[in-house]
């Protein structure tokens, strides 16, 4: 497996190797001892987490704070999705800033996102499976987010706006300068 860090200092995009063949193929997604080895850090994933989506489906931009805050291990299972991690590190020259990766049941990419980033996904295939590794366990009292189309952000969701969906949930999170971090 490579591992190559991203604009986004802690952020890692992860490439497994893939063993093919006429059979189909075969992929180690995760060993600890290397996936800690390759970001240069110490990670315990706690939880796993799998979603189904329609396309033009945006989940986003959640994140936990505090003690609470979650370190995130996503792939996609089928499907194609543009995954998003903004910097909301205060301290971090890159706070505010933001990388999208394409991860799809093809390419197989895994996206590393530590802890004190936002995290979404829009799904842009007809569906997707998605899923991710937490290094914390969901606690509701500690849950934030950002609007997905905060123009200070500028994600490019890679569809036209007419075909987004969004829970109610997300379409009233708040832009980043009145965020809760």
């Amino acid at each position: 497996m490579t591992f190559k860090e991203t604009k986004l200092k802690g952020c890692f995009v992860l490439e497994p190797n893939v063993f093919s063949d006429n059979r189909g193929y075969f992929l180690e997604s995760f060993n600890k001892e290397m996936f800690n080895r390759g970001i240069g850090n110490t990670v315990n994933f706690v939880q796993d987490n799998q979603s189904f989506s329609l396309k033009g489906v945006i989940r986003a931009l959640h994140y936990q704070i505090g003690d609470r805050a979650q370190a995130k291990l996503v792939r996609v299972l089928s499907g194609i999705v543009l995954d998003v991690a903004v910097d909301l590190r205060k301290d971090s020259v890159t706070f505010g800033e933001h990388i999208a990766v394409e991860l799809t049941h093809e390419n197989k990419k895994q996206l590393f996102i530590p802890r004190g980033f936002a995290h979404g996904f829009v799904v842009l295939s007809d569906s997707a499976e998605f899923f991710y590794k937490c290094d914390n366990y969901y606690n509701k009292a500690s849950e934030g987010g950002i609007i997905f189309n905060d123009p200070t952000l500028n994600i490019d969701w890679k569809l036209p706006a007419d075909q987004y969906k969004v829970s109610e949930k997300d379409l009233v999170l708040p832009p980043l300068e009145k965020a809760r971090l």
